[in-house]
């Protein structure tokens, strides 16, 4: 009985361990489209838009080292659109990664700190005055 929980319990900790299993999950979620960059920005593959960085979300992202060679490294991009796509892209992680997908995302992290610099900046201006 005692060896059975423990399997339970390693199974549960083990799910988003690799690759396939992160993006199954977040498919079940809802993030069902695939997203590229191109030249032109962020590509939804299922709609067939392009995207700015100003238009996408990161929702979250996973990385992934394989076991025994760095060539194995990844990472997955759980993104959403301003128009409501919701997918993933994937990309190698380390010396093996897109130059052009890792410069969108530091664009998207840029505008991202920007809006939250600015929403900051906007309630700091609406406190009221207390005396």
């Amino acid at each position: 009985m005692r060896s059975q929980q423990y399997n339970e319990a390693n199974d549960k900790a083990t799910e988003m361990n690799t690759l396939t299993a992160c993006v199954n999950k977040v498919v079940k979620d809802g993030y069902i489209d695939s997203f590229k960059v191109t030249s032109r920005g962020l590509y939804s593959c299922s709609t067939d838009k392009y995207f700015a960085p100003g238009q996408v979300k990161i929702v979250n992202f996973y990385r992934f080292e394989g076991e025994s060679d760095p060539a194995d490294m990844s990472i997955l991009y759980v993104i959403e659109s301003a128009s409501g796509e919701k997918g993933t892209l994937v990309d190698a992680y380390g010396p093996y990664a897109d130059e052009n997908v890792s410069k969108f995302m530091r664009e998207i992290e840029e505008v991202n700190k920007k809006e939250v610099h600015s929403d900051s900046a906007q309630k700091e201006e609406q406190k009221p005055d207390i005396k």
